[in-house]
């Protein structure tokens, strides 16, 4: 088992890394940005080491700055949680040359996975569903529209390097398809340094259901079910829960079965998640494989009682896994708790928070960095907390996190409390009748004014 982790990330997800660490008896090294001194998980860490200025690109994606603190500090393995480096290739790479174990996928896993037009391939071989759509990256123009006209509109212009919704474009007939494809190939060059195109059929009211799954290093995989992810604005989740008010029995285990199948074809180690949509019909199409941890992964762990940060590191390790795969016994809820003003298009709200509630009681996690007088820097991901509630059924989840949310204050910056608190309440969230587009109609109420 490893002595000393190093956890190559901030904030949430690195205070949750930690926490499992000491559990284990595993001493722990946090890295930050001097923007991110004051953050918890520094202070929790047993060892912390500054790697540079508050640009990322100078700090948490410095990769030469990360190693150096994990040789100054004898850590023998990395966690990259998410986002960062966590599903980059090459520093698995350096990671594994320079003899220190990544807590996360091969630099294999990642180039094979990581590339949408490739996975997707991979996926059509391994026999899993896949979107109909051109067979890998779209070369030209021409060969797009040829493509569009065999797969039948509307389709879906994707960045085969993306992710966030960058280089994206849904175009409903042939006159939009030029534009589309300029505009995404476009956007994909500035975001990712790579403008392939690849294009699937657009699949009409979709849901977003993705099946975690766990890989040993002996080609055993299992999967711990299934989390619902439609609720979404510009392609970021904002809400998710397990299990899926759309779920059958059926499906689930025709999914499930499908994500094992996935994972075992590329021999994949560690935890991952499989992304699916599903019509409406309940047909569902692979998606894309997150070759790390998910921001939501509370909310399988509070339903079938089970540590993920402590299998990845299990796994890690050389422990093989169980094999079983899990279903969820209760019903839990995560509301991603973004520092943004929900009445203002959710416009970024960095600043201090001067007063802070947080909520509690049974069936209540919250998983935070931030406390009352914390500086939300400006230049991170807005999300400051996840709310996590658990119970027996979804409308005790649903009540429950209706009473933790009005628990919560956060005051010194906008947060998207008001947001859940109101989507808590809205008709069709409340039916499980919801999808990808949900966004698209939903309007905030008018602020109270006290």
């Amino acid at each position: 088992m490893f002595k000393k982790i190093l956890i190559a990330n901030r904030g949430e997800i690195a205070l949750r890394v930690i926490r499992t660490c000491k559990e284990m008896g595993i001493k722990t090294v946090a890295v930050y940005s001097t923007v991110d001194a004051e953050s918890l998980h520094v202070k929790f860490a047993d060892e912390a080491v500054c790697i540079g200025p508050a640009p990322s690109s100078e700090s948490y994606l410095k990769m030469s700055n990360i190693i150096a603190a994990a040789e100054i500090t004898n850590a023998d393995a990395i966690h990259p949680g998410y986002g960062f480096l966590s599903e980059n290739a090459k520093f698995s790479k350096i990671c594994e040359e320079h003899g220190i174990k990544f807590i996360g996928a091969s630099p294999e896993m990642i180039d094979k996975m990581g590339d949408k037009a490739n996975a997707k391939a991979t996926m059509k071989a391994a026999g899993v569903p896949c979107v109909p759509g051109s067979d890998g990256v779209i070369q030209t123009f021409e060969e797009c529209q040829k493509v569009a006209k065999t797969t039948g509109y509307p389709v879906m212009l994707k960045a085969s390097a993306g992710g966030g919704g960058k280089g994206m474009r849904a175009v409903w007939k042939p006159e939009d398809l030029k534009a589309a494809w300029d505009s995404a190939r476009q956007e994909s060059k500035a975001a990712f340094g790579n403008d392939d195109m690849y294009m699937e059929k657009l699949i009409e009211e979709p849901r977003h259901i993705e099946i975690q799954v766990v890989g040993d290093s002996r080609g055993k995989a299992c999967h711990l079910s299934e989390r619902d992810c439609s609720i979404q604005r510009r392609h970021q989740k904002l809400t998710e829960e397990t299990p899926s008010p759309f779920m059958t029995e059926k499906l689930r285990n025709d999914m499930g079965n499908a994500a094992v199948k996935a994972a075992e074809y590329i021999n994949y180690e560690g935890a991952g998640t499989i992304e699916f949509l599903v019509d409406k019909h309940r047909n569902f199409y692979f998606m894309e494989m997150n070759t790390r941890i998910q921001v939501e992964h509370p909310i399988t762990e509070q339903v079938i009682d089970f540590d993920l940060i402590r299998e990845q590191i299990l796994v890690a390790a050389g422990v093989p896994i169980s094999g079983k795969n899990y279903t969820p016994k209760l019903h839990s809820i995560e509301c991603r708790i973004n520092a943004e003003d929900p009445y203002n298009g959710f416009r970024p709200s960095p600043g201090v928070i001067t007063t802070l509630h947080a909520p509690g009681g049974h069936g209540v996690r919250l998983d935070t960095h931030v406390y009352a007088g914390y500086a939300i820097p400006p230049n991170y991901d807005s999300m400051i907390a996840k709310l996590i509630t658990t119970a027996q059924t979804r409308e005790e989840a649903i009540n429950k996190m209706k009473r933790a949310l009005d628990e919560f204050v956060i005051e010194g910056i906008k947060t998207t409390i008001p947001f859940h608190r109101q989507l808590m309440d809205h008709p069709d969230y409340l039916a499980g009748n919801y999808t990808t587009k949900f966004m698209e109609d939903f309007v905030m109420e008018k602020r109270v004014e006290e």
